[in-house]
């Protein structure tokens, strides 16, 4: 082997060093204020202060989602394909930095005496800016660096480890000062494009910060070299298993989190009669999950990703029995967030080494190599999944009649919030079980990587 592949190898088994996984992180951290609040408390801005039904909002919602799915597609060919000093996964992070922040802000601007057609076209179309463009453009070369940091496993693993510790204290930070912020400021609709500004320029200064100290290392050079057309490409990824389950497990992972953070919000102000306990509710969960997610990797090489994520779901559906055993309690609601966190922290610090696993193994089975393929297509998981979850609540609570601007709700109404709130995480636990069940590339990883490592040698993928 000359001396060249020897240092190509080298540099793409490069072990990151902690300030790198930190500053990566900390673009989670910034990607997270817009699918913090997105996720969790634009329904309830969008009933409770702008008057539009949760009906409408879901269904803008499940529409932009589909809309999102397909720019997910496009995206993962323009990220493979792009070329640049920095890389093709790394510049988008600093070409987006800008309109990311922007357009975030523009989702409060809803016109607050227009018709309701009007609002639902503004929703519409901000929305759609936001996540199907802006935050695709973004989000998914920032995910595919997952796979392009390094190729050494456990560095990998434990990168990812911290930016799922640094996104959900992005997330913690919206979701838990919004409503304090918003109400010290007003408490009305000026208030909360207040608070969004506030938030725009900090994750601007995070995606900076994070685009000028990470790199990308792994550069298959017989990939940049092989052109793939778009149907050799679409039959490598779909005859790629582990890719099918990771998109399975992204998806569901994302719809249980949006179910949980957004009913949440209204199972406290309706239920326990104080919507001001989502935010320690809400803290309790997202600190026991980050703190978890830190200690997850040092248990990887010993259990495996898919052991570590199955013990974990199986503590999130005890945790939902705990709080159905007293549902109006608080303190048994802080002690079921805390286990629940604790529970899903292994599926949130392992799915993206699971899906930079795949990438590798989609390599070493096709001859393919798609990096921002995998993970463009792995996210419409993630974003149908989310789609899904925000139009269910919405068309859930519309068909019991929920009106966000009445003082008081039917029965009805505060029965569907009890019953998606206590039950809907234990559905979605199932599903992951038996996903995590099919999962099997832990035990073959070491043998794919061998073998890549062999045909890099000879030129070929």
């Amino acid at each position: 082997m000359d001396n060249s592949m020897e240092m190509r190898r080298a540099r793409e088994d490069h072990i990151v060093s902690l300030r790198e996984k930190i500053c990566y992180g900390l673009g989670d951290s910034a990607c997270n204020v817009v699918y913090g609040l997105c996720s969790t408390l634009l329904t309830f801005f969008y009933t409770d202060y702008v008057g539009i039904s949760a009906a409408v909002v879901g269904i803008i919602f499940l529409i932009t989602r589909v809309f999102d799915g397909v720019s997910d597609i496009i995206m993962g060919f323009i990220t493979d394909r792009t070329k640049s000093k920095y890389g093709k996964a790394r510049p988008w992070i600093l070409w987006m930095a800008v309109p990311y922040a922007v357009t975030f802000v523009a989702l409060f601007f809803v016109p607050a005496n227009a018709s309701v057609m009007v609002q639902a076209i503004y929703i519409f179309v901000t929305y759609n800016l936001v996540n199907t463009v802006v935050y695709t453009a973004l989000n998914l070369p920032y995910s595919t660096m997952a796979s392009l940091i390094t190729r050494d496993q456990k560095s990998r693993t434990s990168t990812q480890a911290i930016r799922i510790f640094c996104g959900p204290m992005g997330k913690m930070v919206v979701t838990v000062s919004t409503l304090p912020l918003v109400k010290a400021l007003g408490n009305t609709q000026k208030s909360w494009i207040i608070v969004s500004v506030i938030f725009a320029v900090i994750a601007l200064v995070l995606l900076l910060v994070c685009f000028f100290n990470i790199e990308e290392r792994v550069v298959i050079e017989a990939a940049q070299n092989k052109k793939v057309s778009v149907g050799e490409n679409l039959k490598a990824l779909f005859s790629n298993q582990y890719w099918a389950i990771c998109l399975g497990l992204w998806g569901v992972m994302v719809m249980m989190s949006t179910v949980s953070g957004t009913i949440t919000t209204y199972y406290c102000k309706y239920m326990l009669g104080n919507e001001a306990l989502y935010s320690p509710i809400y803290a309790a969960e997202l600190i026991a999950q980050s703190i978890v997610v830190l200690i997850v990797p040092h248990f990887v090489t010993r259990f495996g990703k898919r052991n570590l994520t199955l013990a974990g779901i199986v503590l999130v559906i005890v945790a939902q029995f705990v709080w159905i055993t007293n549902p109006l309690s608080v303190t048994v609601a802080m002690t079921s967030a805390v286990l629940r966190g604790i529970g899903v922290a292994p599926l949130w610090a392992c799915v993206f080494p699971m899906i930079a696993d795949s990438a590798e193994f989609g390599q070493w089975k096709t001859h393919v190599r798609q990096d921002g393929m995998i993970f463009s297509a792995a996210s419409v998981g993630s974003k149908l999944g989310g789609g899904l979850a925000s139009a269910g609540i919405g068309l859930l609570m519309n068909s019991v009649g929920y009106n966000g601007l009445a003082a008081t709700q039917t029965p009805e109404a505060m029965s569907m919030i009890r019953s998606i709130c206590m039950y809907a995480p234990i559905g979605f636990s199932v599903i992951i079980v038996v996903l995590c069940l099919l999962y099997k590339l832990d035990k073959l990883y070491p043998q794919v990587i061998a073998d890549l490592k062999e045909r890099d040698a000879q030129g070929i993928l």
